[in-house]
């Protein structure tokens, strides 16, 4: 009887916390007292065929853009009937950066069979528009895979976005607010966690000089930059408040901006009510290793154009504007 009293006070005691947590990730975390300002750019219009999301986008020197599209992942609403995929994250190397080849792409995607993780590579092949399935990277360290960055032929850096792998614990995660996820650096020669802390690490890019990373860490509503030192491993040197749920990280190559697409509230982004859908915000960071970097909204919809924003990217005076489940929008930037 004393033992049953104990566990049924342990539960009740867990509940509660549980219970306080939820209402602070519900107001705080969430951002759900947020009021959004729509904030429209000239001559946006969704992206013939697109239809079921464009979760991440990734664009070429050229202008040639890919799309990850018809992801359906547990707990995500799908617009599409089809049985879909769960490809959802991009990484580009250039193999010509390292002066091994003569210019070849690599196409780096995470894949979430089953639930698990996963990372594939392919060669794009130019001249018949296609992708060469090159491998498939599988390790321990790369349990909860979010988004890559790639810095060789077959490495890269990636987030982790949960620390458990059990679905029920997964869930219960964030309101615990476990700063448990973290950055994994692999090579064939070496696989190791080379940063930690994040409540929820979110997308992952390099600066164009290729020394610092730039990490989502959604939940605390930061961009953190991290310096990649000569063993790989990782040292912090700042963090930027972006005010809003930002999910990937795009980087303009000549300028070092920032891209981000957010999320203005992530309650409505998690439950997705029609009548009141989750809206979508782009930010953008410039000088950001300065000592005050000028952080700007680009963008920002209540959902009645786009719905659930995951990342947006400029090209030629063009910015896209992907969303996890929905369209893609394209639009005139104003720079």
């Amino acid at each position: 009887m004393c033992k049953l009293a104990v566990l049924s006070l342990s539960v009740a005691a867990l509940a509660v916390l549980i219970g306080e947590r939820f209402c602070l990730l519900h107001r705080h975390v969430s951002l759900s007292y947020r009021e959004l300002t729509q904030n429209y750019l000239p001559n946006c219009h969704h992206i013939e065929g697109i239809e079921y999301g464009a979760e991440d986008i990734t664009v070429l020197e050229n202008g040639l853009a890919f799309l990850s599209t018809g992801l359906k992942y547990p707990g995500l609403p799908s617009y599409s009937d089809d049985p879909g995929n769960t490809l959802n994250l991009f990484a580009i190397f250039y193999e010509i950066n390292k002066k091994i080849s003569n210019g070849a792409v690599y196409l780096f995607v995470v894949n979430h069979p089953q639930g698990k993780s996963q990372v594939e590579i392919f060669r794009f092949i130019e001249d018949e528009n296609a992708l060469q399935y090159i491998k498939t990277i599988k390790h321990e360290l790369l349990h909860n895979v979010n988004d890559i960055v790639a810095v060789g032929t077959e490495s890269f850096y990636a987030t982790n976005d949960h620390y458990f792998t059990n679905g029920i614990l997964k869930f219960v995660e964030p309101f615990l607010s476990l700063p448990w996820c973290d950055v994994v650096y692999y090579s064939p020669q070496t696989v190791q966690v080379v940063a930690g802390g994040f409540l929820l690490a979110n997308g992952i890019n390099i600066s164009p000089d290729r020394r610092h990373l730039y990490v989502a860490d959604i939940l605390k509503h930061k961009i953190v930059v991290l310096e990649i030192q000569k063993n790989t491993v990782l040292s912090h040197v700042k963090e930027v408040d972006v005010g809003s749920l930002c999910d990937n990280i795009e980087v303009d190559r000549e300028s070092g901006d920032l891209w981000l697409g957010c999320h203005p509230n992530g309650l409505k982004c998690v439950f997705h009510d029609p009548n009141d859908p989750p809206g979508s915000e782009v930010i953008r960071i410039e000088n950001i290793l300065s000592e005050k970097p000028r952080v700007t909204q680009v963008y920002s919809d209540d959902g009645s154009v786009i719905v659930a924003s995951s990342v947006a990217t400029q090209y030629g005076g063009k910015l896209l504007i992907g969303t996890v489940y929905q369209k893609a929008l394209i639009c005139d930037l104003k720079l």
